[in-house]
């Protein structure tokens, strides 16, 4: 089961994380500061003034990682206890990234009214809740209701995440490319939390003309296989009615975005448009090999750290939910992830080249700078309570 020569069991070994004071406990003072009876008066401070637990409990800098595990990594539904290992991760990430302690809820239901119950019960602990690899559709309506419910940050980072650093890296592309995004025709592979999530925002930062595929074909108001969510996209979406497979749609296109997981041979990219971009996101295998993709495009990114132009989740969501706990934001805008992406792309500034679309994940700039875009758009849309 995984030996010793494999360096990621004994990485992983007892666990990733560990609860840490962040007061000191010496003796009978602290003791009766940190517990009785000194707690007893915070306790009725907060209960007299429920603010307050922003300043005097860690809500303000705690987020819960909250999974079924249902659609972790590339890895399926493998349930809540396998899932433990990546939720362990994604805390990790929130710590050393953006000071943010998470604590991984791995949640042994898959219903929805079930998950969303449980999370609204646990909430009052925590500052923020990120979902992570709940399996699509169900996913949305999980963080529809919750974002409805709650006063605090809710973000499926599978969707927003993505949606965030794909951004980013398209505006870059694009400037490097000389195009517009009025301009040019999208095409996204994949109609699952990522693909509606990077379509959502690709419109929303002024993008006309995207077409979301899935193993159907092109989503289209004409197709009766629809759920209501592909429904919702094949309406906002797809402004010529395309119609046909990826091969069909992928023709002569300017950028292609892949978030499914599906093949894409070499003579389609070599039919896209002259100097096309590729973003071949599936992991650990990439819809189109970088190597191959290069041939024929003029830009090229994957979700692999062992390639230029990675597109990592960990540029965005430390930094995203640092901004919207320091104003103690009651959500998370559609402007306040377009902000963090614009911020992301502003970084790497004169540095831009073909293999350099996207700021490196160490890069200390990163976190601060979406933290501020993120506070910033949530002051200017009445959103912050600080």
């Amino acid at each position: 089961m995984g030996g010793e020569e494999d360096p990621a069991f004994p990485f992983h070994r007892g666990g990733k994380l560990e609860v840490a004071s962040s007061v000191p406990l010496r003796g009978r003072d602290d003791l009766s500061l940190a517990y009785t009876p000194g707690v007893a008066r915070v306790c009725t401070a907060i209960a007299e003034s429920p603010e307050l637990v922003h300043d005097f409990t860690w809500k303000s800098r705690s987020v819960a990682v909250v999974t079924d595990g249902t659609a972790v990594l590339g890895l399926g539904d493998i349930g809540p206890e396998a899932a433990l290992p990546v939720m362990e991760g994604k805390a990790l990430l929130f710590k050393k990234f953006g000071g943010v302690d998470a604590v991984p809820i791995c949640l042994d239901c898959t219903d929805v009214d079930e998950l969303v119950e449980t999370v609204a019960r646990i909430a009052p602990a925590f500052g923020g809740i990120n979902l992570e690899d709940i399996a699509a559709p169900r996913c949305f309506e999980v963080e529809r209701r919750l974002r409805d419910r709650l006063d605090i940050p809710v973000f499926h980072d599978d969707q927003h995440g993505t949606a965030i650093v794909v951004l980013a890296a398209l505006t870059n592309a694009l400037e490097l490319t000389r195009r517009k995004a009025v301009d040019i025709r999208v095409v996204i592979s994949g109609a699952g939390a990522a693909g509606v999530a990077v379509a959502a925002i690709l419109l929303a930062a002024g993008v006309v003309n995207i077409v979301v595929t899935d193993r159907g074909g092109a989503l289209h108001p004409g197709r009766t296989d629809l759920n209501p969510i592909k429904q919702t996209l094949a309406l906002t979406t797809n402004p010529t009615g395309a119609t046909g497979s990826l091969s069909d749609v992928l023709a002569g296109a300017d950028v292609f975005i892949g978030v499914s997981g599906g093949q894409v041979e070499e003579d389609l990219v070599a039919a896209m448009a002259p100097d096309s971009i590729v973003f071949a996101l599936a992991n650990p295998t990439p819809e189109v090999h970088p190597e191959v993709a290069a041939r024929h495009a003029a830009v090229v990114a994957t979700g692999r750290s062992d390639y230029p132009n990675q597109i990592n989740n960990v540029l965005a969501f430390p930094g995203v939910f640092r901004g919207a706990l320091d104003v103690r934001a009651s959500g998370i805008s559609e402007a306040m992830k377009l902000a963090a992406a614009q911020a992301l792309a502003g970084l790497v500034g004169a540095d831009l080249a073909a293999d350099r679309i996207v700021p490196s994940p160490f890069d200390a700039r990163v976190v601060p700078a979406v933290a501020a875009a993120v506070a910033d758009a949530a002051r200017a849309e009445g959103l912050a309570r600080r």
